[in-house]
Order: C-alpha cells, then structure tokens, then sequence
C-alpha cells in the first residue's frame, strides 16, 4: 500500500506532535528508555505533556522497545500510539512509522513537530518556540542549541515523503535535513532547554 503525504482537507493549521520513543536502552542495560523514571512517571509521559503544554492537540508516539510495557504502565490518554516492530533498525524506522501514521490520522496533519523521548532537558517553551515557526506546509525549522541544530524538529507536510526515503539507520532526517539546510528556519533555545540525551547509567543523573 502506498501512504499518501499530502492531504487536501480543509481545516485550521495543525502541528502535530510526534514523539519517537522506541529506544531499547542498549547501553542502559537494555532498559527501554519510554520506562526510565522522570518525576514519579515514565519518561514518555513527561515527554508527551511537554508537547501538549507546547500546544499540540494531536500527539502520535511511536513505540518499539517493550512496546507493550509501555502500553500497560504509561498513562497516555488521547495519543496514538504506533507499534514499530523495526525499531531496532534504528531512528529513522521510527520516523517513517510516525509519518505514515500522521499521514493517515483523519484529522489532517500540516506539520510534524518531533521530539526525542530521551531528552527530557528540552520541555515546553523550546517546544511552543520551534512550532510558533510553522508557516505552512513548506515549512522546516528546528531548535538551535548555541548555533548547533537540535531538536525539536518541525516538518511541513510537504518535505515528509521526502523525509521518510531518506530515513535509514541511525541517521533520521539527517541527510534530508542537510540537503535542504538553506531552507530550515533556526530557533534558538539554548536560554530555555538543554539538549542532553539519557544515553548512558551516567546520564540517568539527569532523571528526577
């Protein structure tokens, strides 16, 4: 079947959130990294609010390792969650399975505003900043961490097929991202977030 990634429906702008969420933990001890501890709940609950109080109404998350853990002890009312059984292929399934499911939620997507379960030092004013950048379908723009791309990350609709041939591996949008970087609108975030991954035991420190 093939997804479509342009939708023709009539409706106010909508940026919706993305989380990709699908990480086993490798070098935690194959800890998933949706079901680390933040704050008295899992990660992917706080990374969820965080996009919400950033302003998105539509939230899809895309889950992977110990998908089903997470469906059980995660608390997230509203979402979509999408199951991504090539999660350990890498970032960039995740990514395609997000916008394959954004492309089909009957409620019209203009934008994909992505967000990393593991980086819990970026919370809802970078968010709210990089989305407040959406300017139509054409859009790319993405947080700026002391003049260093980051994420969050937002999409116009129009660059998603694009997107999603280039997303292999590890590497996610990179490439797209580098082949279009005179296009993308920086957002500097580096007053209000830091973008630190929960990667390693010693990065749990973070964690609260």
């Amino acid at each position: 079947m093939t997804t479509t990634f342009d939708r023709t429906d009539v409706h106010p702008p909508r940026v919706a959130g993305l989380l990709l969420a699908a990480g086993g933990g490798r070098r935690l001890g194959g800890r998933p990294k949706a079901l680390l501890t933040h704050r008295g709940r899992p990660l992917v609950e706080y990374a969820v609010g965080v996009l919400r109080a950033a302003g998105c109404e539509v939230v899809h998350v895309v889950l992977g390792a110990s998908a089903g853990l997470v469906r059980e002890r995660a608390e997230l009312p509203g979402c979509v969650l999408v199951d991504n059984p090539e999660w350990g292929e890498g970032m960039g399934s995740s990514l395609r399975a997000g916008l394959a499911s954004l492309a089909a939620d009957p409620r019209g997507v203009d934008a994909a505003l992505v967000l990393l379960v593991d980086q819990p030092g970026i919370g809802a004013e970078a968010v709210a900043r990089v989305r407040a950048a959406y300017e139509g379908r054409e859009s790319l723009a993405a947080a700026s961490y002391d003049g260093q791309r980051g994420h969050p990350v937002l999409f116009g609709a129009a660059h998603w097929a694009g997107i999603a041939e280039l997303a292999v591996g590890d590497r996610g949008a990179r490439d797209y991202l580098a082949a279009h970087r005179d296009a993308i609108t920086p957002v500097d975030c580096s007053d209000v977030a830091e973008p630190y991954d929960i990667d390693t035991e010693e990065d749990l420190g973070h964690l609260e």
